[in-house]
């Protein structure tokens, strides 16, 4: 399973991710897209087996991708501060692959019927269900 960690900012809800991926799947191929360089080095120190920095990289993994996961902002244009472009929302939500948001409740979007739960929580979600996408 090729799968695709997206994140911006810090980088470090691609950082859990790629963590807690590597720990119940450590036969899957991780590329982690970095909207900086810094969100990049933060997941590529977690382990992501390849990285890239840009919209130009998301555009690209996101045509190849089995999965693509982190915030829910990816597939939102100029969420996550402006750093998510439209090209890179765009290719999110265009891509062939199973796509697995976590829902924060930032990018001044209100997702109705989900709760705010604490980050670490909707990130163990989100990996579950990663999991179980692998068993299908």
């Amino acid at each position: 399973m090729h799968i695709l960690v997206v994140d911006a900012q810090g980088g470090g809800v691609g950082r859990q991710l790629i963590q807690q991926i590597k720990d119940r799947m450590p036969k899957a191929v991780i590329t982690a897209v970095g909207t900086n360089s810094a969100a990049t080095a933060a997941m590529l120190k977690a382990g992501a087996d390849n990285a890239a920095t840009g919209e130009n990289a998301v555009v690209v993994c996101a045509r190849t991708a089995d999965v693509i996961i982190g915030p829910v902002g990816i597939a939102l244009a100029d969420s996550m501060l402006g750093e998510i472009t439209p090209e890179m929302a765009k290719a999110v939500a265009q891509s062939p692959a199973k796509r697995i948001l976590i829902p924060f409740q930032n990018c001044d979007t209100y997702i109705a019927g989900v709760r705010n739960k604490a980050m670490g929580a909707l990130i163990a979600d989100a990996v579950e269900e990663l999991v179980r996408q692998e068993e299908i």
